[in-house]
């Protein structure tokens, strides 16, 4: 049996807490939205799910919300099937995982995710490309601290 773990290692290096800020802008770099996030990324040893992710997110006028991505693996690729999602996420290089997903009840669209994790594992970069109708119409930059 496969084993994230040793096959993935920088997902792995992702294990733990995040927060940062999520901003949102057009093609022009018009900010469209602007939030707090709080992730937490876990490979749970109760055998539930190889991989398990928890979004928070908070904005300025109070408004919360929170979201929970249960993985699979095969062949060194995270695979996310959930009410909200579909994706797979792959690893490129030593500090880089890209993650591709569309959201179920969205269709004709899509996202590409660049992730890159600090050589010291405590800061990460995160971008997201948005397409419509394969058409690039926003981008999600976030930058995240490990806080545990």
């Amino acid at each position: 049996m496969s084993n994230i773990r040793e096959e993935m290692p920088v997902l792995v290096r992702h294990e733990g807490d995040w927060k940062g800020t999520y901003t949102i802008v057009d093609n022009e770099g018009k900010i469209i939205d602007k939030y707090n996030c709080h992730i937490t990324c876990q490979f749970p040893q109760d055998g539930s799910a190889p991989y398990f992710q928890t979004n928070r997110y908070e904005w300025p006028d109070g408004k919360r919300e929170k979201y929970q991505f249960p993985g699979s693996y095969e062949d060194k690729k995270l695979l996310f099937d959930t009410d909200r999602i579909l994706g797979k996420a792959w690893e490129t290089d030593g500090s880089t995982v890209i993650l591709w997903f569309s959201y179920k009840g969205v269709p004709d669209s899509y996202v590409y995710e660049l992730i890159v994790i600090s050589p010291c594992n405590n800061h990460r970069a995160r971008t997201w490309h948005w397409f419509k109708n394969n058409q690039i119409y926003q981008r999600t930059l976030i930058k995240e601290e490990r806080v545990r």
